[in-house]
């Protein structure tokens, strides 16, 4: 059953893979991740390569270069297993391909080595992954919006997204979000996001880091009547985020989205009918941060 269940989640999402793996950014990855293979196996090229191997087949692979396979293999299941997507399926594999070409072709001739390590900080720096453009109902703030969106309705719940496009994990989580906000959306619920890279006021005024040592990007925070209720992840008191994991479904029970939807409908009454004021919030108040004692004194 083990082995089933990724086999049919693989099946499930098959013409997703396809639909993704016929883009540029993919295809050229693609092929960069089998370089190594290529070389070794292309009749022509594969003679001229020097082996290991006790029969001199140069056009195999020696036992090191298996192990070396086996070894990465290894890590990208143990990393898949924390996947959401599959974008990021298939961003482990990529990656962690990459890094074994690195070192298959190193240790094959360091030529070899130097020209594909070359070619991969030229594609990291020229290309990058391809955003979603699928359907949503989500709302992009600025820095000089934001504030007043938030504060604009009392009666309306706001989840924003807080992202930086350079972030892989961003990136990754913007199909789930899409997804939620197409389940979810209402008039008393909506959902935001804010580029934070690129408005770095925004960062600072609601306390989310974009360095990747803090790993709070993404950040999901939810905000009623203008002010913050809860986000997840959460931050330590070092400024790290607690691991917490941006599935459908930590998000759905996390948030209580069902029951924010089911109250937040009332807004959609026709005219005519009182519209009732949200309840008080099932959320406990985020904290504000105390002053420092310094100041308290002065």
């Amino acid at each position: 059953m083990a082995l089933l269940t990724p086999l049919f989640a693989f099946l499930y999402h098959l013409p997703q893979v396809y639909k993704w793996l016929l883009k540029p950014y993919y295809i050229a990855s693609l092929f960069m991740s089998v370089a190594f293979l290529l070389v070794r196996k292309t009749p022509g090229i594969c003679e001229h390569l020097s082996t290991q191997r006790e029969d001199g087949n140069s056009c195999d692979f020696d036992w090191r270069e298996v192990e070396i396979l086996m070894f990465l293999s290894a890590i990208v299941m143990m990393k898949n297993r924390r996947a959401i997507t599959i974008e990021q399926h298939l961003g482990n594999i990529i990656l962690f391909s990459k890094v074994a070409n690195v070192i298959l072709f190193f240790r094959l001739d360091i030529r070899l080595g130097l020209l594909y390590l070359t070619l991969c900080i030229v594609f990291l720096m020229t290309c990058k992954p391809p955003l979603y453009m699928g359907p949503e109902y989500i709302k992009y703030f600025s820095d000089k919006t934001i504030d007043d969106e938030l504060e604009k309705d009392n009666r309306v719940t706001w989840i924003v997204e807080f992202f930086a496009n350079w972030s892989p994990e961003c990136q990754s989580f913007a199909s789930v979000y899409a997804d939620l906000s197409l389940k979810y959306n209402c008039a008393g619920l909506k959902f935001g996001k804010v580029d934070i890279g690129r408005y770095s006021e925004v960062s600072k005024k609601y306390r989310v880091s974009t360095s990747p040592l803090s790993k709070q990007l993404p950040s999901l925070v939810l905000f009623q009547g203008g002010k913050e209720v809860m986000r997840r992840p959460q931050v330590d008191k070092k400024g790290r985020a607690v691991s917490w994991t941006f599935t459908e479904e930590n998000i759905i029970r996390e948030f209580n989205l069902n029951e924010l939807y089911q109250k937040s409908k009332k807004l959609d009454k026709p005219k005519g009918e009182k519209f009732e004021r949200p309840t008080e919030s099932v959320f406990a108040p985020v904290p504000e941060e105390e002053e420092p004692e310094s100041k308290k004194d002065k």
